[in-house]
């Protein structure tokens, strides 16, 4: 399991913390739990990555268990729980993946890239990950914002 440490400081500005009130009222009183996809979204898109410092705050916001909010942020691989490249490649790691060569690609990409799956190269461009997908075998070539 990787582990990043983290220091960070978090602190929401205003905008966001506007965008999660607009977020939340679209739904019932008492059922605010039901926006943390969203929610989630909207800090990856600013900070990057998830950590657990603002998973945390997301919770408190929320009025929920930090844990719920770490149980769906570490289910979805949409979700980066460590800082990654600009790009990042996702390859398919599934069984039925792994047989038709998801490996050895994964292998080539980390040679090419010249960083193990989860490391980020030197200029900060490309990162590559393998993920659960429930389809056929593929590579995703992701952009962050």
């Amino acid at each position: 399991m990787l582990r990043v440490e983290d220091t960070q400081i978090v602190e929401f500005s205003s905008a966001l913390i506007s965008k999660f009130d607009e977020i939340v009222s679209r739904y019932p009183a008492g059922k605010q739990k039901s926006a943390l996809l969203p929610l989630l979204h909207e800090v990856q898109a600013v900070e990057g990555w998830l950590s657990a410092n603002a998973m945390d705050k997301i919770a408190h916001y929320l009025e929920i268990q930090p844990i719920e909010v770490y149980e769906v942020a570490t289910f979805y691989s949409m979700y980066f729980m460590q800082p990654l490249g600009k790009y990042v490649l996702e390859v398919c790691r599934t069984g039925p993946c792994c047989l038709v060569g998801a490996e050895k690609i994964m292998d080539y990409i980390g040679n090419k890239l010249g960083v193990k799956e989860g490391e980020v190269t030197p200029d900060g461009l490309f990162s590559y990950r393998g993920v659960e997908f429930t389809n056929w075998p593929r590579i995703y070539f992701l952009r962050k914002p």
